[in-house]
């Protein structure tokens, strides 16, 4: 959602504050500012609706400098997307500036209660109303009127806030969206997410719910909101400056696309035994033991980490024989789930700050379930909040439309499938190498699926025209329908639908005729008896289609001739294991999607409406 960046230190801050807002574009926002302490008492506010460069372009016409700063994009909630409403505001007099990310959901009794004792509002929005409580309560000390402030807001925020009255310091509080600290050299840092500060420092850590951080030249103190003091444990971030950056491709999805057999290869490195198949999950506050008794596994997700959970209930009913429930982070809490104390529930984000499925974590944890975390993000609230956490290296996503993230969830998903199976002892020793022999193919796999870029950029070009997609699958490869027709929704914003092949009869069959691409996913692995079973009902499905004078894109293993013969386009993969088929699968997809939204002027890594991490309800 919103974006905020702060800098402090000896340089100046303007072009640090513009560079991180410039990296927090993907997060999506229609309006832009920034603040910045001049010295000599001045607090100098600039702001402009739309774009960055329309900020740029009004800092230029009137400059401003100091070394203390903070800067916002803002995602529209409460009141229209214009240059009065974008952050940061002030209260009544100038003297304090804040920028917020979330929701003040008692704004309204707030600001009808400050309106009544004199202070004047300037904007439609819920931000404001943050200033006003910390303008009555600001005698000289800015930490102490926004502890006091924070604790009449109702709802989620994350906030930075300056004053002229109380200089050189910047007070940053959370209370549900996230909030990373970075520690530089005699200069500190406050943000939404990591690529905003990237390049300046790999030393971070993210506030808690509660926490408060008081930013000065000296250091970063930090206290919860009753002012006891607390520590936060640095991590030092590995990814590489240049990872956030195009490196020379046209958009950031692209890029990411094409990082995927990288980012699958360092997901596994360390985690299997390439000699024994033994699966390695260190760092987990959940013993051996522990794992051994589970009886039941629950996924709790959104979106695209959603369709990876629901591969992994295919990956670890089969390799570790327990039954899982896949449920979405929104709809979890809401209905009084029944979690037995055997139960393991494992929540995956990309971002580890998903508002909905770290609601749904605690409300897990509150009913006494140990929760695993698969995440992107090292020292995100997720991980902190689970017993032990799978951490994916897809290294930093910028594009919207996520795709090396699932390609890694799917690779940790997998991963735990197999652990939980030694660990209860499904899955025996030679099974387990088998496995891992092929887990350590799919790198190389999934370089030879994109060395067929041209293929996919050809049926972008064919396809770009229609208005509805059908994407097909069944078993594993259902899912792989679903986030293939979310990507193509997201990015190129045509209706496409995922729908379980097997379930046409009941409806889908209506919509098809001679205009309606149906994009079928007919793998199948020839030493499976079971997937052979499921990929001639698939062919059938495929007939059903061509019956009714559909177009058919089908997805299939290399060699494949039966579908050949039926189907009007196809993309062939190199064969896999059914359970790893659907890492190589999605990346055609992706694809396609991609080139189809290029064809269609769509922005590509940016997508209207949308927003990289929501983080809230």
């Amino acid at each position: 959602m919103c974006g905020i960046v702060g800098y402090i230190g000896s340089r100046k801050a303007v072009p640090i504050i513009l560079e991180g807002l410039r990296r927090l574009e993907y997060r999506g926002y229609d309006s832009a500012g920034l603040a910045v302490y001049c010295g000599d008492n001045r607090l100098e506010v600039r702001r402009a609706q739309g774009k960055l460069r329309n900020l740029e372009e009004a800092i230029r016409m009137n400059p401003i400098e100091g070394s203390c700063g903070i800067g916002h994009t803002r995602w529209a909630t409460h009141g229209r997307p214009t240059e009065e409403n974008a952050h940061p505001h002030r209260d009544c007099h100038g003297d304090v500036v804040v920028v917020h990310n979330g929701i003040v959901e008692n704004y309204l009794p707030l600001k009808q209660r400050l309106q009544s004792e004199g202070h004047v509002f300037k904007t439609e929005t819920d931000t404001e109303v943050i200033a006003h409580l910390i303008e009555e309560r600001l005698n000289g000390n800015l930490e102490e009127a926004v502890r006091g402030a924070v604790k009449e807001i109702s709802g989620v925020f994350a906030l930075a806030a300056i004053s002229r009255s109380d200089p050189n310091k910047i007070v940053a509080a959370r209370n549900g969206p996230p909030v990373v600290i970075g520690i530089g050299d005699n200069e500190y840092f406050v943000a939404s997410d990591v690529p905003a500060i990237l390049n300046h420092t790999r030393d971070m850590f993210f506030l808690a719910d509660g926490d408060m951080a008081v930013l000065t030249p000296a250091g970063v103190r930090l206290s919860d909101f009753d002012g006891r003091p607390v520590n936060r444990q640095v991590s030092h971030i590995l990814w590489d400056p240049i990872m956030a950056e195009k490196g020379g491709y046209k958009h950031f999805m692209l890029k990411e696309i094409f990082e995927q057999p990288r980012a699958v290869r360092d997901t596994t490195l360390g985690r299997v035994g390439q000699e024994t198949g033994r699966i390695f999950l260190d760092e987990m506050d959940i013993r051996p033991e522990e794992f051994a008794r589970f009886r039941q596994v629950k996924i709790i997700a959104c979106g695209t980490s959603w369709h990876a959970g629901l591969s992994g209930k295919f990956m670890i009913e089969k390799l570790a024989r327990l039954p899982v429930e896949v449920d979405y982070g929104s709809e979890f809490r809401y209905r009084d789930p029944i979690v037995q104390p055997d139960t393991l529930t494992v929540v995956v984000s990309q971002s580890g700050e998903t508002a909905d499925t770290l609601a749904a974590q605690r409300e897990a944890k509150r009913k006494g379930s140990k929760t695993l975390a698969i995440c992107n993000v090292v020292g995100s609230m997720i991980t902190r909040e689970s017993a032990g956490a799978i951490v994916t290296h897809a290294g930093p996503e910028i594009g919207v439309a996520s795709t090396k993230a699932f390609t890694c969830q799917l690779t940790a998903l997998f991963i735990l499938a197999m652990y939980l199976g030694q660990a209860n002892g499904s899955l025996d020793e030679s099974a387990s190498r088998c496995l891992v022999q092929e887990l350590l193919r799919i790198p190389g796999k999934l370089e030879t699926v994109l060395q067929n870029d041209a293929v996919y950029e050809a049926l972008g070009r064919d396809l770009h025209r229609a208005s509805d997609f059908l994407f097909l699958g069944r078993g594993v490869h259902f899912p792989i329908a679903l986030e293939g027709a979310l990507k193509l929704k997201e990015i190129s914003y045509i209706h496409a639908e995922g729908y379980p092949a097997g379930e046409m009869k009941h409806g889908p069959n209506a919509l098809i005729d001679e205009n309606l691409p149906v994009v079928v996913v007919a793998t199948h692995d020839a030493n499976s008896p079971e997937s052979r079973v499921l990929y001639e009902k698939t062919l059938s499905n495929i007939q059903e289609v061509k019956a009714r004078e559909g177009i058919v894109l089908a997805l299939v293993t290399e060699g494949d001739r039966e579908a050949r013969k039926i189907a009007d386009h196809i993309i062939e993969i190199p064969p896999s294991h059914e359970l790893l088929a659907p890492i190589l699968e999605i990346v055609p997809l992706q694809l396609l999607a991609y080139h189809i939204a290029v064809r269609r002027g769509c922005d590509v890594d940016q997508p209207r409406n949308l927003a990289k991490s929501v983080t809230v309800e």
